[in-house]
């Protein structure tokens, strides 16, 4: 049986799965997914993501519901009594914006989806050296994701999680973004606002700081003029050739 696609790529509409897609789609047949759990930015996340799909000519997509994450709770993604924190990045914590083990039901759904299609592999744009520090998005869990996967499925299925930005600092992955000509003003990042990103949130402050160390504009709007700051921050990209597997 001829495989409907080659790679499942899961792209959230934010700029490192952006970037992830661009790579994914210059090398094999993609099909995008993208979930949305009751957070707060759902429906300006799935604009990005059907733009991003239009903009590669992905033809064979899937939308997913996984709304019970917002009714599990635990995050100020999806608990608006909770707020986004706007006062930079402590990396010796875990934010209240991680939802609780989200990336594990999001890939289950990827793994159902490629051995339906026939699919071999499975992307992600986790990010392990800039980024909150959650779990879900650690090398090891990815390894032992993958591992899961392969001894839950049929024995002719055979699966590999490719994270390819897994190793780079945010600065890296506007580089390598660029250098890709990704549609960077297609993405969005924000976690807190729809309109104009707020600026001052995390995945804000590392998005911008990113641009700012590559002395490039991020095109798409802030409400914010405020100066970005956390570990992206003040960064230049370094020039080397990262792996597009979980490890190098």
């Amino acid at each position: 049986m001829t495989a409907a696609a080659d790679a499942v790529v899961l792209v959230s509409g934010g700029m490192d799965s952006l970037v992830t897609a661009a790579i994914a789609s210059r090398k094999q047949r993609t099909a995008f997914l993208h979930v949305t759990y009751g957070q707060r930015t759902a429906a300006r996340e799935r604009l990005a993501f059907d733009r991003i799909a239009a903009h590669y000519g992905i033809a064979t997509t899937l939308i997913c519901d996984l709304s019970h994450l917002s009714a599990i709770g635990g995050s100020s993604l999806t608990d608006h009594a909770q707020a986004v924190p706007t006062h930079g990045i402590d990396i010796s914590i875990i934010p209240n914006t991680y939802v609780p083990f989200r990336n594990a039901h999001i890939l289950s759904i990827a793994v159902s989806w490629a051995e339906s299609l026939g699919a071999g592999a499975i992307y992600i744009g986790a990010v392990e050296e800039d980024s909150s520090g959650y779990p879900d998005c650690s090398e090891s869990f990815l390894r032992a994701f993958e591992t899961a996967a392969n001894q839950g499925t049929r024995p002719e299925t055979r699966l590999a999680i490719h994270a390819p930005l897994l190793h780079m600092r945010k600065s890296e992955i506007v580089a390598r973004g660029r250098d890709l000509d990704v549609p960077f003003e297609l993405s969005w990042s924000c976690y807190s606002e729809s309109e104009r990103a707020c600026g001052v949130c995390d995945s804000c402050r590392l998005r911008r700081g990113a641009f700012e160390a590559n002395g490039l504009e991020d095109p798409i709007p802030y409400a914010s003029a405020g100066p970005a700051s956390g570990p992206a921050s003040g960064q230049a990209p370094v020039a080397r050739q990262n792996s597009d597997e979980i490890s190098e």
